[in-house]
């Protein structure tokens, strides 16, 4: 067998524990959502209703970006980390991001 035969794609990685696994995707989700209300809320035309956003193209651009964000959002929820370290990075980002959000998103409100 060759050195080639052997390469970091074929070999098992390292087994995530369960509860970590739980953890981070408990993490991750609250993190996308609420970062997905955020933009909602940003993203709100200024006049009263949706139907008056073609008066101003500023409203129009705005919901526009936003709508591709909140869709990039959901995409990004079924994307999880694929890796132990991946998971161990969102962990830590969760852990610290989560709280951060929440706070952001009780300002802006």
């Amino acid at each position: 067998m060759t050195e080639s035969d052997f390469n970091d794609s074929t070999l098992p990685g390292p087994k995530i524990p369960t509860s970590l696994r739980v953890a981070v995707t408990l993490l991750r989700g609250i993190f996308l959502c609420v970062l997905g209300l955020i933009t909602l809320r940003v993203t709100m035309p200024e006049r009263e209703t949706l139907f008056t956003t073609y008066a101003a193209w500023g409203d129009l651009v705005r919901m526009a970006l936003g709508l591709a964000v909140c869709a990039w959002l959901v995409i990004q929820l079924w994307n999880g980390p694929k890796t132990a370290n991946g998971y161990r990075v969102w962990l830590y980002l969760g852990l610290v991001a989560v709280p951060f959000a929440l706070i952001c998103l009780v300002a802006i409100w």
